[in-house]
């Protein structure tokens, strides 16, 4: 399997109380990787939703981890595909109202809601991704957006819905039967340099500040190219700036992950990337923002609300 880059960061939407957002990353094996990120939907009726894309994040990245391994080893790769399809979204839904119902038990709401309704408040998105040799698969309920970048340098949105959500109301993990509602991309590959060159999820905050879809393919597009020229280490320190930059556009929370195949042949990155990207007047220079990062914030079963 080529060598993987993973970068990742989250930004608090310049009008926002609290960051909505949550992600995580992991390459529990060389030749795993497991990325997941959540945007909790923060409307008045959702007042536990920076809860609720925790706790969804964590549960993905728990099943993620599970299917990876199943993944790895010897199976039919029509019983592998159908517990992408059927066990995975079955399993996420199910643990992630058990976090909710954990976190009930200490911390009620308080207005006698039945449990269907008790999950509104922590209702939120969900966007992962699995890869490993020979697959790449991904799972989506709500909004986001999941974009790669293949072998051959073209771009696609393979879980972007046939018809665009209207306005800001989306799918949510607190609806009933939800994993019914959750979209499965599923590829395998053969050739370890079909792999994708790059996979990024991020949340609509992300997608939202630009005025047409053409610009955010060409974003990601872009994203790629310059990976492949300064490496991995110049695009994490300008990471932060840009998803604050595109924060200011859309007034959302703006939270990106991508992993990056280093191109065949390539060298480490070396020297300071800084320099690398000062040499480049195309991209931006960016210090990361104070206390924007929902991974500082406690652990949610040590919070009340």
């Amino acid at each position: 399997m080529p060598h993987w880059e993973i970068l990742g960061d989250s930004v608090q939407g310049p009008a926002k109380v609290r960051n909505q957002d949550w992600y995580e990353t992991d390459a529990p094996a060389d030749d795993v990787l497991v990325l997941a990120v959540a945007d909790g939907h923060g409307s008045a009726a959702y007042t536990r939703s920076h809860l609720g894309a925790r706790f969804a994040v964590d549960v993905f990245m728990r099943c993620g981890r599970a299917f990876a391994e199943r993944a790895r080893a010897p199976e039919d790769l029509r019983r592998l595909r159908h517990a992408a399809g059927h066990w995975l979204p079955r399993e996420i839904v199910r643990d992630w109202q058990e976090e909710v119902r954990r976190h009930l038990r200490d911390h009620p709401l308080g207005d006698g809601s039945d449990d269907g309704a008790a999950f509104r408040p922590y209702g939120t998105t969900l966007l992962g991704a699995v890869l490993v040799p020979g697959l790449f698969a991904a799972w989506q309920l709500g909004d986001g957006d999941l974009m790669v970048v293949e072998a051959d340098g073209s771009v696609g949105a393979p879980l972007a819905p046939a018809e665009p959500e209207l306005g800001d109301e989306t799918e949510s993990l607190c609806a009933p039967r939800a994993w019914e509602l959750m979209r499965v991309h599923w590829a395998p590959v053969a050739d370890p340099d079909r792999m994708p060159r790059c996979v990024s999820l991020s949340t609509d905050g992300l997608s939202k500040s630009f005025a047409a879809q053409e610009g955010f393919i060409q974003f990601v597009r872009e994203l790629n190219e310059r990976l492949d020229t300064v490496g991995a280490d110049g695009i994490r320190e300008a990471l932060p700036g840009w998803l604050a930059h595109a924060g200011t556009y859309s007034g959302d929370d703006t939270t990106a992950v991508a992993a990056w195949r280093r191109p065949a042949g390539s060298e480490d990155d070396s020297g300071d990337p800084r320099e690398r990207l000062r040499r480049d007047p195309a991209h931006p220079q960016a210090v990361p923002p104070e206390n924007t990062h929902p991974q500082d914030a406690p652990h949610p079963h040590e919070t009340e609300n």
